[in-house]
C-alpha cells in the first residue's frame, strides 16, 4: 500500500517531526520520528494496515484510512503528531477514502461508498461522532437502480495448506430455498489489490464489483475471493512463498474457492465458472487447465499464460527458475484443459503482451476446447474506452449463460 499524498513513504509533519511508513512488524503502520533521532512512536498499531494518509496544513494532525477493526472494508482515523491515541472518525457498512482536511482541520472532506452505492464525495466534522453531508444530489443518480443491487456477504474458509481465505458471497435476490443455480468465481487483478464488502475505490475494480453485481442480478452466485498476495492481510500473506512464476500457491485458494461454491446447498456443481483479468486472467486460465473437472467455463481477460515468456523480471534466469515459470504457467496444463472460455484481450497490451493469448489459443485448438475470442484493436490492458468495457462485460455475462443454459426458460 502506498500514500497518495505525493510525499511517499515519508512527510515532514509539525515540531520536527518525520512521519513514515514501515511494514516493521509485518503490517502497514504509520510512525513518527523527530529529526534529533531516537526510536519511532507507532501511530497506527494492529493487525490491519494503513493504505493512504494526508496532513493537516499546520503538519500537526494526519488523517489516514485503513482496514483496522474491518478487515475488508476502509474507514477513516486521525491522530496527532508527534504521537497519541487514534480515533476512528467513520464507520459502519460504508467505505471511505482520499480523505484530506478542510480549512482549519476541523473538517474533512473524503470519499465514500457502500455495497449499493458507488463512490460519492461527502464532509464532515473531524469528530468521531460527525454526521456526514453529501456534497452530490443523490436525486442526480435517479436512474441508478439501487434497489435492484445486493448486498455481498462476508466469507471465509481456509485453503488445503490451512491459509485463512476472505471472500465476498453475491446471493440473487430472487434465490429460493432448495434451489440450485449456477456460481461464478471472481478473480480480481494486481495482484495486490484487496476487493472489498462495498463499491470498490479504483476504477478498474469498480467495474468488476459492478459486474459482479450485475452477474447476480442475472440469477448467478457470484463469489470474489482475495486470494494470498493481495494486500490488507498483512505482508506475511502478500508476499507468501512459491507465488505466480515460483509456484502458483495462490492457485490453492483458487481451488478452495471452487470446492467451497460446490459445497453450497443453492449451487449446482456441475455449474461453476470463474472470470477475471490480468492476474486474475493468469488465475482463470490456471483454474481451467488444472481443473476442468470443477471449473466448467471460464472468461480470461488479459492474462498472463506463459510467464518466461511475458514482459516480466523473471527474464534471463537459470533454466532451473525458468523451468518453474513455465510449470506454474497455464501453456503447461493445456492437455488437461477441457472447459470452454473466452479470452479477451485488447492488442495494443503493454501490460500483458498480447502474443500471450494468441499463443494459448494456438496451443488449446488442436486439443479440440471450445474457444471464443473478442478482440479489441488498438486497445491497452486498462480499456480506454468506455463502449470497449460494455463490450468486453456484456460478452462475458452472455458467455456464461450460453455454455450454462442460464437463465432456464
Amino acid at each position: 500500500m502506498a500514500s497518495d499524498t505525493g510525499g511517499g513513504v515519508l512527510n515532514w509533519g509539525a515540531d520536527n517531526t518525520l512521519l513514515l511508513a514501515s511494514e516493521e512488524d509485518g503490517w502497514q503502520h504509520l510512525y513518527a520520528l523527530g529529526v534529533a533521532g531516537g526510536a519511532p512512536k507507532l501511530l497506527t498499531p494492529g493487525n490491519c494496515e494503513v493504505e493512504k494518509w494526508s496532513l493537516s496544513p499546520d503538519g500537526s494532525s494526519v488523517l489516514y484510512n485503513s482496514n483496522c477493526g474491518d478487515t475488508d472494508r476502509r474507514h477513516l482515523w486521525q491522530v496527532q503528531l508527534p504521537g497519541g491515541a487514534a480515533r476512528q472518525l467513520t464507520r459502519g457498512d460504508s467505505i471511505e477514502w482520499a480523505g484530506i482536511f478542510v480549512g482549519d482541520a476541523s473538517s474533512i472532506a473524503y470519499l465514500r461508498s457502500d455495497a449499493r452505492h458507488f463512490g460519492m464525495p461527502f464532509t464532515q466534522a473531524a469528530a468521531p461522532t460527525a454526521s456526514a453531508t453529501p456534497l452530490l444530489n443523490a436525486a442526480s443518480f435517479k436512474d441508478f437502480p439501487v434497489n435492484d443491487l445486493v448486498t455481498p456477504q462476508p466469507v471465509v474458509f481456509k485453503s488445503a495448506d490451512g491459509q485463512e481465505i476472505h471472500a465476498q458471497l453475491f446471493l440473487p435476490r430472487n434465490l429460493r430455498a432448495g434451489e440450485k443455480r449456477p456460481a461464478l468465481l471472481f478473480l480480481h487483478g494486481g495482484p495486490v489489490r484487496q476487493m472489498l464488502l462495498g463499491w470498490h475505490y479504483m476504477r478498474y475494480y469498480s467495474n468488476t464489483y459492478a459486474m459482479n453485481q450485475f452477474l447476480a442480478s442475472r440469477g448467478y452466485v457470484v463469489l470474489a475471493i482475495n486470494y494470498r498476495s493481495g494486500i490488507g492481510y498483512g505482508r506475511a500473506f502478500r508476499e507468501a512463498p512459491g507465488r505466480a512464476g515460483r509456484g502458483a500457491s495462490e492457485y490453492q485458494d483458487v481451488l478452495a474457492a471452487g470446492k467451497y461454491l460446490q459445497s453450497r446447498a443453492d449451487v449446482d456443481p456441475k455449474r461453476v465458472g470463474l472470470w477475471g483479468g490480468s492476474y486474475g486472467g493468469y488465475l482463470t486460465a490456471l483454474g481451467l487447465g488444472r481443473n476442468s473437472d470443477i471449473f466448467s467455463a471460464g472468461v480470461d481477460t488479459h492474462g498472463v499464460h506463459d510467464w518466461p515468456t511475458d514482459n516480466w523480471e523473471g527474464k534471463n534466469i537459470s533454466p532451473e527458475l525458468n523451468k518453474l515459470a513455465h510449470d506454474s504457467s497455464p501453456v503447461s496444463n493445456v492437455d488437461t484443459w477441457k472447459s470452454p472460455v473466452l479470452f479477451i484481450h485488447g492488442d495494443d497490451d503493454r501490460n500483458v503482451i498480447f502474443s500471450q493469448t494468441v499463443d494459448l489459443v494456438a496451443r488449446l485448438r488442436p486439443r479440440g476446447v471450445h474457444i471464443e475470442q473478442l478482440i479489441f484493436p488498438d486497445e491497452v490492458h486498462d480499456f480506454l474506452l468506455y463502449s470497449s468495457w460494455l463490450r468486453a462485460l456484456q460478452a462475458n455475462s452472455d458467455f456464461f449463460d450460453r455454455q450454462f443454459s442460464w437463465p432456464q426458460k
